[in-house]
């Protein structure tokens, strides 16, 4: 599929900032199962500084600073991702039991390292408890393939909680959604690593977003979409590496084709959107607004939006525009400081809710 996202955010401050550094994780990945065709990143008011790295997972990461008085700030990413279902690599022993993937992880002096080591251990928002542990058991049987018993987590706990996007807050706890299954994604795709790692599996968390679909013979609406999450768990080769198999138990699947990979991390706090340091601004308003459209449906939409003009213009109207689209193609346009300014993201941590 070939995929627009656009992913508005907009700060209001009260009182103004005076100062301001902010870091955004809003480029899409370039994976093996997904291309980033373009990706264009504006902010307002300007930065005086931006500049763009790549974290310790791959992720792209933009950092800008603000050293004039503001009140508001808007950051606005849109990309065109191609994207394709992810397919494991055949290296996969599909079959391997989950205790000897666990096995694998456990700490031996002098054993090669493997960097899915990583995302084994406790993080900010996934600590241990024996809570994740009892939900989990029922899902690992003995002699179970870890595929299997992953899959079948992601599938009891599609059934067992209930999404509500009011129960949960960024700071509730992993195991206070646990215990009132409620919450959001973010909170699910963070049951579900602790559940894994207490089993002594690698999971990382997936930041991104999911192609919803309008009702049947309603319009998409604009900006009605959210930031996603979701989970990958590590399935190591037969003999070797192996590859990394993504879960979704907001909605009880495998992600497909349909969604868009923005970042991976530990957990939420490595893959935020935004965050930042203020000087100023002791309290702020958050509006977020996300877009996920097939590039087919805007090329269709800018293809009526084109004919409804042709028709309301009269002749004269219609040569006079023609014209002037012609000038166009061979005199370089002004650009307006709004459309010269591309860069990078900023501040306090916001929810990520499908």
């Amino acid at each position: 599929m070939l995929l627009h996202v656009t992913h508005a955010t907009r700060y209001d401050y009260t009182p103004p900032v005076e100062t301001a550094q902010h870091m955004a994780h809003l480029k899409p990945m370039s994976t093996v199962s997904q291309r980033l065709v373009s990706h264009e990143l504006t902010i307002s008011p300007a930065p005086s500084l931006r500049e763009e790295s790549a974290d310790l997972y791959g992720n792209t990461r933009a950092f800008f600073a603000l050293d004039s008085t503001h009140d508001e700030l808007v950051v606005t990413a849109e990309s065109v991702v191609e994207t394709s279902a992810p397919l494991l690599s055949p290296a996969v022993a599909r079959g391997l039991p989950w205790e000897e993937v666990r096995e694998r992880f456990r700490y031996v002096k002098g054993a090669r390292y493997d960097p899915a080591s990583d995302f084994v251990f406790p993080s900010r928002y996934v600590p241990r408890h024996d809570d994740f542990a009892a939900y989990a058991r029922p899902s690992f049987a003995p002699g179970r393939p870890a595929f299997d018993a992953a899959m079948d987590l992601t599938l009891r706990m599609y059934a067992d909680f209930e999404y509500d996007a009011g129960s949960t807050e960024i700071s509730t706890p992993a195991i206070e959604a646990l215990a009132q299954r409620k919450g959001v994604c973010q909170d699910f795709a963070h049951i579900m690593i602790a559940c894994m790692r207490t089993m002594g599996l690698p999971a990382r968390y997936v930041s991104g977003y999911l192609l919803t679909q309008p009702p049947p013979g309603r319009p998409r609406l604009i900006g009605a979409d959210a930031s996603h999450a979701w989970v990958s768990v590590y399935l190591p080769g037969a003999d070797g590496p192996g590859d990394w198999a993504e879960f979704d138990p907001t909605n009880g699947r495998q992600p497909g084709e349909d969604y868009v990979t923005l970042a991976i991390g530990r957990d939420y706090s490595d893959v935020s959107p935004m965050r930042g340091v203020l000087h100023g601004g002791a309290r702020h308003t958050l509006a977020v607004s996300v877009t996920v459209r097939p590039m087919e449906e805007l090329m269709e939409e800018a293809a009526r939006i084109a004919a409804e003009l042709a028709q309301s213009q009269t002749p004269s109207q219609a040569h006079s525009q023609s014209q002037s689209q012609s000038q166009s193609r061979f005199e370089p346009q002004p650009q307006t400081p709004h459309q010269a300014q591309t860069a990078s993201q900023p501040t306090q941590d916001h929810k990520e809710t499908p």
